[in-house]
């Protein structure tokens, strides 16, 4: 079996896998026109964040820095247990934290759930590293500000990774909150 069946084979078994333990409970919601996130626990609203989805736009093509629309489900958690303001590099813990607000600062810090995309026009969120994790950036929080990602407060995004588990759904859509349905 050469080498690129079995890169298939362990992608499909890793997606087999995954849906087999999804978490089934939690479900995130991202409106891009409110900058806004809600995490639901069996459809009942459990918390509410102010986020920063692409200051670039929407979209979902490759060599793009656009936030991609639809269905996902969080494929990996990275971070846990590492402290707020953890920078990440090519998803590893740097041992540099950087302070809320931090002038000419904008890392990845303190968690990242990398998102899978489900549809066929999101499918390639996973192969271009769209998360949603930490920034140091919190005061721009509210307002379109990142490179494709959805960015949140340190510790929003903290207690959001101790509450949701691999598989779980988020649904990032381009009105409000309520326009997301069941």
């Amino acid at each position: 079996m050469g080498q690129g069946m079995r890169a298939i084979l362990g992608a499909a078994l890793a997606a087999i896998l995954l849906s087999a333990c999804a978490d089934r409970r939690h479900r995130m919601v991202v409106s891009v026109a409110e900058q806004r996130m809600v995490l639901l626990d069996q459809g009942k609203p459990l918390g509410h964040f102010a986020v920063s989805t692409s200051k670039f736009g929407l979209g979902s093509a490759t060599a793009t820095h656009c936030t991609p629309l639809g269905r996902h489900q969080v494929a990996r958690k990275i971070g846990g247990g590492e402290p707020l303001g953890m920078k990440f590099r090519s998803r590893r813990a740097t041992g540099e934290i950087v302070p809320v607000n931090a002038p000419g600062r904008d890392p990845i810090v303190t968690r990242i759930l990398w998102l899978r995309g489900l549809e066929p026009g999101n499918r390639t969120s996973y192969g271009r590293y769209i998360y949603i994790h930490g920034t140091p950036e919190e005061a721009r929080l509210g307002k379109p500000a990142s490179f494709g990602c959805v960015r949140m407060a340190s510790r929003d995004i903290a207690w959001l990774y101790d509450q949701v588990g691999q598989g779980a759904r988020v649904d990032i859509v381009p009105g409000p909150l309520g326009s997301a349905g069941p």
